[in-house]
């Protein structure tokens, strides 16, 4: 065994920075934060392939003189703490000390910095935390980093780096956050040579909101301002009916601080249970104040979650709130509760709610029709079997007689068929519960989801319009569709649109970052084509904007297969016997396109084993 030493200093770093600097948006999250405890009212991000190669952040804070500026690159030296206690309360967001000289260690690190009362700055320059030179130059007042080659003198580290969409993609959402926590802050981002974006100051949380993420996500979200038991829940909140197909759009700062908080987002889907179908996520942008000494921050290496000393108390506060702000925004308001009068009743002798005699003049019984009508109920979705016309692999079913094939001169046995039908496999016995039905085979008892069969078809259905063999033809819109992105948003889909094109989308570049729908696919309701397209870009987003169109398109489609038109499902026989023979006809009828069974067979063995004798 070898003996024990102390690491070097340089050693020391490098390790540190492991725990630090994971990837190049954690570079720049402690920049940008050092930046806005120097009291910058200008921020500037640049960086170049991923931040990989080249990253910048330059402000106009306080600065530092030169002694400050060497002391600032040395394992935790710090200006916001001076004692244990400190930690407590902690009012700033980078304290610790260790990110400038762990960054310095594992890349070619520039600093440069002028204080106010300073003729002329300085510049720092360190190579794999190797001094190389400290000289004086000429700047305005602030202080400007570089960051270059991050992780050269570390491979390992460098290799686990993901492709530059994908780090870039991180960089970007992180000016996002900071510049929204901060509106007061001119932020610029620029990547190469181009302007993501650039945002003046502010005067409130919505302007900065439709500077960077553009009218469309403004629209829909309304401001909520809550205090109560010493905390104070500010920002906005997704109006009721708005929805998204990721989390990506759920935002949370606690003490103007952004985190990724379990907390406060089990709270904001709680509260949205009944507002926002599922499987779909509220927009919000939620700025929550709470007494620092009652919130740990310094629990993660590079501050992304925090915890709060009372956690239930803090969630109960946050559901209250929000569920309020809901209720408002939805022209909900509370009523007064009318007292109940109470009666004896004659027969029981218990007290029972009094009845008004109102109420029998309105609903006497003269006042209904003599004769009943017996009225068909339809279902809260119309089944299209035109859309799987397009699909040679399923067969056309109609009823118990339908023939697959008209040259055939036999015709085609159906596998399912009504409760009286002796020639089908499966005879359907029932359907009750909205979704579910019963079926009989020779081998024992089908439960079926009518619901999750419907899906499969549906997906299927538009799945085959993806196939290359196949045309998609288009339909036009009686209005174009006026679609705003963002900036990541914008550059995929300008990357995309020859093979939407191919998949019946026309779109047109309407300015920069404004798109027009002028046609959709034949398979797609006119109607969904814009969310359709939404869903489609922001699943691709958070994929890391790869170039995989059909796999991007295709869980978008599934969504769309999987939307919930109604509250509750109802069923004809003819319709659940014609939606079981279409689904033994697809690819994969044992699963929804979510892969939650469609159906399961109870054996007569399992019968027999319950009735411990043969039936």
């Amino acid at each position: 065994m070898s003996k024990i030493r102390i690491l070097p200093d340089r050693v020391a770093n490098q390790i540190a920075a492991g725990e630090v600097v994971e990837r190049p948006a954690a570079v720049a999250k402690e920049l940008i934060e050092n930046s806005i405890d120097a009291g910058a009212n200008k921020i500037e991000i640049e960086f170049r392939n991923g931040g990989k190669s080249y990253l910048r952040v330059e402000d106009d804070g306080v600065g530092m003189d030169p002694d400050q500026a060497l002391l600032c690159l040395e394992r935790h030296a710090t200006s916001k703490i001076r004692k244990a206690s400190d930690l407590d309360e902690i009012q700033t967001f980078g304290f610790r000390g260790e990110a400038l000289p762990s960054i310095s260690s594992v890349s070619r690190f520039t600093l440069r910095s002028r204080a106010k009362n300073s003729s002329e700055g300085n510049e720092i320059l360190i190579n794999g935390g190797k001094m190389i030179h400290v000289k004086e130059c000429g700047m305005p007042q602030g202080t400007r980093i570089e960051v270059a080659h991050l992780f050269n003198s570390v491979p390992g580290r460098r290799k686990f780096l993901k492709t530059e969409v994908t780090e870039s993609s991180h960089i970007i959402h992180l000016a996002k956050l900071y510049a929204l926590a901060h509106p007061q802050i001119t932020f610029s981002l620029i990547e190469g040579a181009r302007t993501l974006f650039r945002s003046p100051a502010c005067e409130n949380l919505i302007d900065r909101v439709r500077e960077i993420f553009g009218k469309s996500l403004s629209e829909c979200l309304a401001p909520i301002e809550v205090q109560a038991e010493g905390m104070n829940l500010g920002g906005l909140l997704g109006k009721p009916g708005y929805s998204r197909p990721t989390r990506k759009e759920m935002l949370f700062y606690v003490n103007r601080r952004p985190v990724e908080s379990k907390t406060m987002s089990y709270a904001l889907l709680e509260a949205y249970h009944t507002y926002a179908p599922k499987g779909r996520f509220p927009p919000a942008v939620l700025f929550l104040t709470i007494d620092s000494s009652l919130v740990d921050v310094n629990i993660h290496p590079a501050k992304r979650e925090l915890r709060f000393r009372e956690d239930m108390k803090v969630r109960g506060f946050l559901i209250e709130s929000i569920l309020q702000s809901i209720q408002e925004l939805s022209g909900k308001r509370s009523r007064e509760i009318k007292k109940i009068e109470l009666e004896k009743d004659s027969l029981s002798g218990r007290m029972v709610p009094k009845i008004d005699d109102r109420i029998f003049e309105k609903f006497k019984p003269s006042s209904f029709p003599q004769s009943s009508h017996i009225v068909e109920l339809k279902p809260e979705f119309e089944f299209l079997p035109g859309a799987l016309a397009s699909n040679p692999s399923i067969k056309k079913t109609s009823g118990i007689e339908d023939r697959s094939d008209t040259n055939s001169k036999e015709p085609v046995k159906p596998v399912v068929g009504l409760r009286g039908d002796p020639n089908v496999t499966w005879r359907l016995v029932d359907h009750s519960h909205g979704s579910m039905a019963l079926f009989i085979t020779t081998h024992g008892v089908v439960v079926f989801h009518c619901r999750s069969a419907y899906e499969r078809i549906r997906f299927e259905a538009l799945e085959d319009s993806f196939e290359k063999n196949q045309k998609v033809g288009s339909q036009s819109l009686l209005l174009s569709e006026s679609i705003e992105l963002d900036g990541v948003e914008s550059a995929f889909l300008q990357k995309s649109l020859p093979q939407l094109v191919e998949i019946g989308f026309v779109i047109e570049e309407f300015g920069r970052n404004f798109f027009r729908l002028e046609a959709c696919p034949t398979w797609l309701d006119p109607e969904k084509a814009v969310s359709y397209l939404r869903d489609f870009l922001e699943i691709a987003s958070e994929s890391g904007g790869e170039s995989k169109i059909v796999m991007y398109a295709k869980e978008a489609m599934i969504k769309q297969a999987t939307k919930n038109p109604g509250a509750k499902e109802t069923f004809s026989e003819n319709e659940i016997v014609r939606m079981a023979n279409q689904l033994l006809s697809c690819r994969n009828p044992y699963t929804c396109p979510q892969g939650r069974p469609i159906y399961y067979e109870l054996p007569v063995r399992d019968f027999e084993t319950r009735f411990r004798r043969k039936i």
